[in-house]
């Protein structure tokens, strides 16, 4: 499995968390595992565990080759993590950029990591039969696995899946790069990875992978209209049929408040108590006031960007903090958001705390000690916030897309079911209803403690996912072998074809030699 980041070494969203929690529930199932990310010196160097495993592997790049060093970890659920070091490219202060925009070297970073990824197989004498590339930043791994590595007899029976995690990140570069990656000019063609004229990683897997999944069921469907599609949903319409939903899972070992070692006091479905201790606990770290505990707390915890809707919460801000409520907020994005939310808590301290940074401790206190979790994304692939917020009894409101969709039911008085609150329409009015009708809920305790419940019974562990990602690779796999055969076949008729033409060359030009040297009759 290829990932660019991987909880707990690298992270910036959920990707990292798939890629940390995944691996190992398949290898509940029985899966031999590996996983291979890049490594990030500043980040990864602080495991000790981490040890060299082989140095100067030969990466081709371009016309040439760069060595990479790797090193490894086998973790306690026996997946083992391969990280490509390479310091030119991973080496820097974040992952895929600074707020002020993206590395200059992306295309270069993530072409040789894609190469690395199969490099590194021979290197092990490890053949695996499913390569599973992660986002963007791998699309380059099922596009040398059928157009460059393909021929080779070695990857004949290896099948590729690729997952799209967020279809607005797309890889995208100038055309004069292309030499770089090494693929057959054929392949920079509109039934290839061509995009309006540029480079398009992401397109590159979907047109070259043996499959293809998306986050969430929902997502599936979304990204083949043009609202959601960003341009590839044409691509992805005639790839349909190769094109799956399969909705994120969450490893309940890490995200539980019975067992949480960040949380103030642990508790559980049957005993709430608990919740107002971390509650207290949240006010404080905060820097809140106490007062506060008997009112609704709000938590957001998310990437500072329009797609997560806080273009929505700036138009409601004012009206927010016009109510007796608390809201903390963590995270880091885009610059404009940072002065923004900034501002609010300059202007209420003593109702928003804003934390710029990722800090894997304060979001456990922040799914713990929050009454409510604010998603309102313009569109959510999958999201696992809102699924952590469930287990710890935290009240998801969310715009109904995606993985949010899938996910959280709406409340229903009626029938006492549901487990959130949701909202349709992405407009910041729609937003405040969502938002005002879980404050009328709220003063309801009794109704209150039932939705809570209801969303701590939830189960979205990953073993339901797994099962669906083996029975994926096992009918990829099976299709791949049969075609085999044949591709064989044609390997084998094309070594001969190319073996005849060289004859015959040779034959026609020491015909055309002799004809040179015939002496002249003048």
């Amino acid at each position: 499995m290829a990932f660019s980041e991987v909880a707990p070494f690298a992270k910036t969203g959920g990707l990292a968390d798939v890629g940390g929690s995944l691996p190992s529930a398949l290898g509940q199932l029985g899966c031999d595992v590996r996983v291979v990310m890049p490594f990030y010196n500043r980040f990864i160097e602080k495991v000790e565990e981490v040890k060299l495993l082989l140095e100067n592997l030969p990466v081709p790049f371009g016309s040439h080759s760069l060595a990479a060093d790797v090193y490894h970890l086998s973790l306690n659920n026996g997946v083992v993590v391969y990280f490509i070091q390479r310091d030119e490219f991973f080496d820097r202060s974040h992952l895929y950029g600074t707020p002020k925009g993206d590395y200059f070297d992306n295309f270069q970073r993530f072409t040789y990591f894609s190469r690395a990824v199969l490099a590194l197989c021979p290197g092990l004498q490890f053949k695996p039969n499913v390569i599973h590339a992660h986002d963007w930043q791998s699309g380059l791994v099922p596009a040398y696995l059928r157009h460059l590595y393909g021929p080779n007899e070695y990857w004949t029976e290896t099948a590729s899946v690729f997952t799209i995690h967020n279809i607005a990140y797309q890889g995208q570069f100038s055309s004069g790069l292309y030499p770089l990656t090494g693929l057959p000019s054929r392949f920079f063609s509109m039934e290839g990875m061509e995009f309006w004229g540029g480079i398009n990683f992401m397109k590159a897997a979907i047109v070259s992978a043996d499959a293809i999944t998306t986050v969430s069921p929902r997502y599936s469907e979304e990204i083949q209209t043009s609202e959601y599609g960003q341009g590839l949903e044409g691509v992805l319409q005639e790839n349909r049929g190769k094109l799956h939903g399969i909705l994120n899972g969450v490893d309940y070992d890490r995200w539980n408040p019975e067992t949480d070692p960040y949380i103030a006091t642990n508790y559980s479905r049957q005993d709430l108590g608990g919740k107002r201790v971390c509650k207290l606990d949240l006010l404080q770290e905060a820097q809140l006031p106490e007062s506060l505990v008997d009112r609704p707390l709000l938590g957001a915890i998310s990437r500072l960007a329009d797609q997560k809707g806080f273009d929505l919460l700036a138009a409601v801000s004012d009206e927010l903090v016009d109510q007796d409520i608390g809201l903390v907020i963590l995270g880091v994005g885009e610059d404009r958001y940072h002065r923004l939310l900034t501002d609010l808590a300059e202007r209420h301290p003593e109702k928003v705390s804003v934390q710029l940074k990722f800090d894997e401790r304060l979001a456990h206190k922040i799914e713990a000690g929050a009454d409510i979790f604010l998603m309102p994304s313009r569109y959510e692939p999958c999201g696992l916030n809102q699924i952590y917020s469930l287990r710890y009894g935290t009240v998801p409101i969310v715009r109904a897309t995606g993985g949010l969709y899938d996910t959280i039911k709406p409340f229903s008085p009626a029938t006492g079911e549901g487990v959130g609150f949701s909202f349709d329409r992405y407009e910041a009015d729609s937003f405040w209803h969502a938002f005002m009708e879980a404050l009328h809920f709220f003063e309801q305790p009794e109704t209150w403690q039932q939705i809570m419940q209801n969303g701590m019974s939830a189960d979205f562990s990953w073993q339901s996912s797994a099962r669906q990602y083996l029975e994926l690779y096992e009918k990829t796999l099976a299709e791949k072998r049969r075609a085999a055969p044949r591709v064989r076949s044609e390997q084998a008729d094309s070594r001969q074809k190319k073996k005849t033409e060289g004859r015959s060359k040779r034959t026609d030009d020491r015909r055309q030699n002799k004809v040179d040297r015939k002496p002249s009759k003048n």
